[in-house]
């Protein structure tokens, strides 16, 4: 069973360069969380704050009565058995097959026999569809085998906490659908807490229980999906909505003289799309009629589930 995570606070910075501030947030034990943003706002640096890779300025983040930036190496290292990481590449060993890629981290951290290595590597690999490839090289697999090669040496500990960094990223939609229903029947399987890092709207509108969103410096909000999927926040709308017309920039924001010419062009999206002009005057691009789509509409399943449940989600809507 996960274990819940408690962010109070935190802040990290490089230098004079602020990545964010005051960040608090509660990952809900056995629950699946995704965190989304523009590029550069720091979501990696985020999850690799939660594990301990990296020591915030100031903040906590507490799992249990244990709090991660202030704990000694000791403790520290016995903590992030809690965590299974999978990293935006799968970060795998190049010289190592997968199979030994996935059993790395059993014969770095347990006394297990060959024998039982063998036996949970072997079932980790069959859970992400991997049998028959143990002898592969990385260079000799594709982009998604490797994803759930990544994924399966983050289970092999059983993690508690599973974090999970771009699971989309260099990937098909087709295949992106494939991962993201292992991650939600390996949650429902296991009841492990997971944190999502993604551009991916489809799979912040279909996978999560909650969602947030990082933005200059800040956490813009963080809760259940569906109040995310509905809120009118500005910045919230331009992500999830792909807009050019919002505080959101090509250099992750626009500054004030941008977000001035918008105001005094007077754009609406919304009145644009009422008229059903086919371009609307403020931005010169085209607007087309949208069918209003509701929270989770994407997936049978659209509802947040209250309990732990024995049924599995669909995650490919």
């Amino acid at each position: 069973m996960g274990v819940e995570i408690r962010v109070e606070g935190l802040t990290k910075s490089f230098g004079r360069q602020t990545i964010w501030q005051d960040v608090s947030l509660t990952l809900p034990a056995g629950e699946i969380s995704v965190l989304l943003g523009p590029s550069g706002t720091g979501k990696s640096v985020f999850l690799k704050t939660l594990v301990g890779l990296l020591k915030p300025d100031r903040g906590h983040i507490w799992i249990g009565d244990r709090d991660l930036p202030r704990l000694p190496e000791s403790q520290l290292y016995d903590t992030r058995k809690l965590f299974g990481v999978l990293f935006q590449d799968g970060a795998l060993f190049g010289s190592m097959n997968i199979y030994d890629n996935i059993a790395f981290p059993l014969r770095e951290h347990t006394r297990k026999s060959e024998s039982e290595i063998k036996r949970i590597v072997m079932e980790k690999m069959d859970m992400v569809g991997l049998l028959g490839a143990e002898k592969k090289l990385p260079g000799e697999i594709s982009g998604g085998m490797k994803k759930r090669a990544g994924l399966a040496r983050a289970l092999v500990l059983d993690p508690e906490i599973l974090l999970v960094d771009e699971p989309d990223s260099g990937l098909d939609p087709v295949r992106t659908a494939y991962l993201n229903q292992t991650i939600v029947d390996l949650n429902a399987q296991y009841g492990a807490t997971f944190l999502i890092v993604t551009h991916d709207i489809n799979t912040a509108r279909t996978v999560p229980d909650n969602i947030g969103l990082l933005f200059r410096r800040e956490l813009v909000m963080f809760g259940p999906r569906e109040m995310l999927l509905s809120s009118e926040e500005p910045v919230v709308r331009q992500f999830l909505n792909a807009r050019k017309v919002g505080p959101i920039g090509m250099s992750e924001e626009k500054d004030v003289s941008e977000l001035e010419a918008e105001a005094k062009m007077g754009h609406d999206p919304a009145s644009c799309r009422r008229s059903r002009r086919s371009r609307c005057p403020a931005t010169a691009v085209s607007v087309r009629p949208s069918t209003p789509r509701g929270p989770g509409a994407r997936r049978t399943a659209s509802s947040r589930r209250p309990a732990r449940s024995s049924t599995t989600r669909d995650a490919t809507g």
